[in-house]
C-alpha cells in the first residue's frame, strides 16, 4: 500500500502518456515500512489521485538512477485500488484547484494554462513550448509555488501596504497572512511549506528591522527542514529557494541603498531584489543546466509589475470559484491582461539571440561562474578597469543587437524543408505556400509535433505522408491534426492499418510507386515500396517494417530532397538505380549503421539531415554512418544537436538554419 505524496504529473514518453506519481510505501507484502518511491503508471485513474490518498497497486521495482533519496522506481501494472480517501484539507484544496481551472476556461488557451500555475502551481493545462519559453527567460519560478514565487507575492503585498500607509511593523504581519492564505489555496504539501518557511524568514528579518539577523534564522530553518526531510539535501529546488532568500537577506539591502542614490526608490528596490535573487541562484542554475541566463534579470524586471495583480486576482477568484463559477470568471477576466503581458515577456525574451549562453555544468561550472563574478567585482572597483569593462559590455550588446537584426527569425525566410526536433523519430515539413505545409511523418509525441508546426505557422496540411507504421513516425499524428485541416493521408501500400487509429475521419489511401503530386510549385514523387511485396503484419520485425517505408522525392525550383523513411540496406540496394541527384538527403533510419554506400552516394546530396533523439538507447546515429556521409562530401546536421533544422533557399543556393 502506498500513500500519494504529490499531484500526479502526466507526460508523454515515446508517444504515450505516462503518469508520474510521488508516493510513500506504507506496507509491502505485509511488512509495514515508510520509504519514498516514484510510481510510473498509465491510465486516467492514476492522474485523478489526490495527495494523501492511500492506494494498493502492483508493479515491478527498479533501482532509481537519479541522485534522489528514493527507495525505488515502481513500474505499475493496472489501475490503482483506493483503500483510503484523501484528508479533508487535501480534498478541499483539490476542489478549489478544479474550480479555478473551470473558471479559467473563459480565458485564452495560453492564459488559462499560466494563471492556475501562478496561483496554485497547477500546470496541467500549461503548453510545454510555453513552459520552455518561461524557463529560457528565467521566469519559471512564476509557474510553481516556490520560494522565489512567494517572495514576489510578498513583495507585492508589502508594496501595496506601503501605498496604503501601513506601518513597518504591521506590513510584515499582513504579508504573513497572505502567505498563509496562499499556502492553503496552493495545498499544504511539503514543497509549499518549505517555500513558506523561506518567505517567513524574510518577513521576520523585515519585521525586526535587522536584515542581518535573518541569516542565522535562515541557517536554523535549513538545518531544521533537512532534519525533518533528509531528501531536501539533494533537492535543487530547495537549494534554489535557500539561495534566493540568502541573496535577498545579504545582498539586496546594501544594493538597495546604493541604487537609491541614483534611481527612484521603487525602481531601486525592484532592481536590487531582482539582481540579488538572480545572482544568488545563478551558480546553482548553471550547475543544473549548463546554461547561463542572460535576459533573466531584465525579464523579471519587466514581468514583476504584472505578477502582483495577476496573482491577487487569481487568488480572489480561487476563493470565489467554489461558490460561483460565473463570478470567478468575471474576476479572472481583468487578470488575463497582466498574464498576457507576462507571457509576452517570456516569449519575447526566449526568442532573443543568446537569451541563454552555454556554460560548463556541474560543480566546475558553478565555481567558474563564481570566479568570473569575483573578477568582475575587482574590475568594477578600479576606475580604469571599469571603463574597459563598460566598453566590453557595450561592444557585446552592440554585437547582439546586430546579430538580432541580421539573423533570421523563426521560421527563417525562404525555408523549404524543416526537420522537426521530435526526439527519437521523424517529423519533416515541406513548405507548400503561406500557412501550408506537407508533413512527412509525425514523430512519437503529438505535443512536440504540434509545437513545431505552430512555430512554422502551418495552419493547413494538404498532404500528410506516414512512411511506415512505427510509433516514432505515426504516434504524433494527433498533433498534426490539432487545429489544422488535413487534406489527405498517404500510407505505405504494405501497411496493416495501424495509422487509422490516429487519422480519424481524414481521407487515407496508399501511396503507389510512380505517383506524383503537385502542391503549388512543390512536386512529390513516390519511388517505393512496390505493392506486390507481402503485406506487413503486426508480428513483423523492425527491419521488415522499415523496408516497407514510402520513399519520396521532393522538388521545386532551386530545391530537391530525398526522403527515404527508415529503409535499410536491402531496400536501399534495390533503389540505387532509381535514386535521382538531389541537394538534401534525409538520412534513413536515424543514421543507423544499416546503410548501403551506393544508395547514399547515388543521391549526390550536399546536406544530410539526421532526425534523432538525444542520448537514445539505439546508439543512433552510428559513427560509421556519420563518417561515411562526411567521406561522401555530405554535411551532416542532427536534430539532437541543433534542434529544429531548416533548409532555406538563398540567392547562391541552399543554406541551413538551426533553431537552437
Amino acid at each position: 500500500m502506498v500513500a500519494v505524496a504529490g499531484d500526479p504529473k502526466v507526460k508523454r514518453v515515446g508517444g504515450r502518456e505516462v503518469v508520474i506519481v510521488r508516493a510513500r510505501v506504507e506496507s509491502f507484502e505485509g511488512t509495514r515500512t515508510r520509504v519514498p518511491v516514484l510510481l510510473l503508471a498509465s491510465g486516467r485513474e492514476w492522474s485523478r489521485l489526490v495527495p494523501s490518498a492511500k492506494v494498493r497497486c502492483f508493479g515491478r521495482y527498479v533501482p532509481s538512477k537519479r541522485a534522489e533519496l528514493l527507495a525505488a522506481v515502481v513500474l505499475v501494472r493496472g489501475p490503482p485500488v483506493v483503500v483510503g480517501g484523501p484528508s479533508r484539507v487535501q480534498r478541499a484544496a483539490s476542489g478549489v484547484r478544479a474550480k479555478l481551472r473551470d473558471a479559467a476556461s473563459v480565458l485564452r488557451p495560453d492564459v488559462r494554462g499560466v494563471l492556475p500555475a501562478m496561483v496554485v502551481g497547477d500546470t496541467s493545462r500549461l503548453d510545454p513550448d510555453l513552459a520552455d519559453d518561461f524557463t529560457t527567460a528565467g521566469l519559471s519560478h512564476l509557474l510553481v509555488v516556490s520560494g522565489a514565487n512567494l517572495a514576489i507575492v510578498v513583495g507585492a503585498v508589502l508594496a501595496l501596504c506601503r501605498m496604503c500607509g501601513v506601518g513597518r511593523r504591521s506590513a510584515p504581519l499582513i504579508a504573513g497572512l497572505a502567505v498563509v492564505g496562499f499556502v492553503v489555496i496552493a495545498r499544504p504539501d511539503p514543497s509549499v511549506l518549505r517555500a513558506a518557511v523561506m518567505a517567513a524568514v524574510g518577513l521576520l528579518a523585515l519585521f525586526t528591522g535587522r536584515p542581518r539577523q535573518g541569516v542565522p534564522a535562515l541557517a536554523g530553518a535549513v538545518l531544521l527542514l533537512v532534519l525533518v526531510d533528509p531528501e531536501l539535501s539533494r533537492s535543487y529546488g530547495f537549494a534554489l529557494s535557500v539561495a534566493a532568500t540568502a541573496g535577498l537577506l545579504v545582498l539586496a539591502p546594501a544594493w538597495r541603498e546604493r541604487l537609491r542614490r541614483r534611481l527612484p526608490e521603487r525602481v531601486a528596490d525592484a532592481l536590487a531584489v531582482a539582481l540579488a535573487a538572480e545572482l544568488a541562484v545563478a551558480p546553482i542554475l548553471v550547475m543544473m543546466s549548463g546554461e547561463l541566463g542572460v535576459v533573466s534579470i531584465a525579464a523579471n524586471l519587466l514581468a514583476d509589475p504584472a505578477v502582483a495583480p495577476a496573482t491577487l486576482l487569481g487568488a480572489v477568484a480561487a476563493v470565489v470559484a467554489p461558490f460561483s463559477d460565473g463570478l470567478a470568471g468575471m474576476i479572472l477576466r481583468p487578470a488575463q491582461f497582466p498574464v498576457r503581458w507576462i507571457i509576452w515577456v517570456a516569449r519575447t525574451a526566449a526568442t532573443l539571440p543568446y537569451a541563454t549562453l552555454p556554460w560548463t555544468s556541474g560543480a566546475l561550472g558553478a565555481f567558474g561562474l563564481v570566479a568570473a563574478a569575483g573578477v568582475t567585482v575587482v574590475m568594477l572597483r578600479s576606475a580604469r578597469l571599469r571603463l574597459v569593462f563598460a566598453a566590453a559590455v557595450v561592444g557585446v550588446l552592440v554585437g547582439v543587437v546586430c546579430m538580432h537584426v541580421l539573423a533570421p527569425g523563426w521560421p527563417p525566410p525562404g525555408w523549404q524543408l524543416v526537420a522537426c526536433d521530435v526526439g527519437q523519430g521523424d517529423g519533416l515539413v515541406l513548405a507548400a505556400g503561406t500557412g501550408r505545409g506537407v508533413v512527412v511523418d509525425a514523430g512519437p509525441d503529438p505535443d512536440v509535433m504540434d509545437g513545431c508546426l505552430s512555430r512554422l505557422r502551418v495552419r493547413e496540411v494538404p498532404l500528410l505522408v506516414l512512411t511506415h507504421p512505427h510509433a516514432d513516425h505515426i504516434d504524433g499524428v494527433p498533433g498534426v491534426l490539432h487545429g489544422r485541416r488535413v487534406g489527405l493521408v498517404l500510407v505505405t501500400p504494405l501497411g496493416f492499418g495501424r495509422e487509422a487509429r490516429f487519422t480519424g475521419r481524414t481521407p487515407m489511401r496508399p501511396a503507389l510507386p510512380g505517383e506524383t503530386w503537385r502542391i503549388g510549385d512543390l512536386g512529390l514523387s513516390v519511388l517505393a515500396p512496390m505493392p506486390s511485396k507481402p503485406r506487413l503484419t503486426p508480428g513483423d520485425d523492425g527491419t521488415t517494417m522499415n523496408n516497407a517505408s514510402i520513399v519520396l522525392v521532393a522538388t521545386r525550383p532551386g530545391f530537391s530532397a530525398l526522403l527515404p523513411g527508415d529503409v535499410e540496406t536491402e531496400a536501399q540496394q534495390a533503389l540505387v538505380s532509381a535514386v535521382p541527384h538531389v541537394q538534401v538527403l534525409k538520412v534513413p533510419h536515424h543514421g543507423s549503421r544499416s546503410q548501403h554506400r551506393a544508395f547514399l552516394a547515388a543521391a549526390h546530396a550536399s546536406i544530410g539531415l539526421i532526425s534523432v533523439g538525444k542520448n537514445n538507447d539505439y546508439g543512433h546515429p552510428s559513427p560509421v554512418t556519420v563518417a561515411l556521409l562526411q567521406h561522401l562530401g555530405i554535411r551532416v546536421l542532427r536534430t539532437d544537436q541543433q534542434g529544429d533544422i531548416a533548409v532555406v533557399r538563398t540567392r547562391t543556393g541552399l543554406a541551413t538554419v538551426a533553431r537552437h
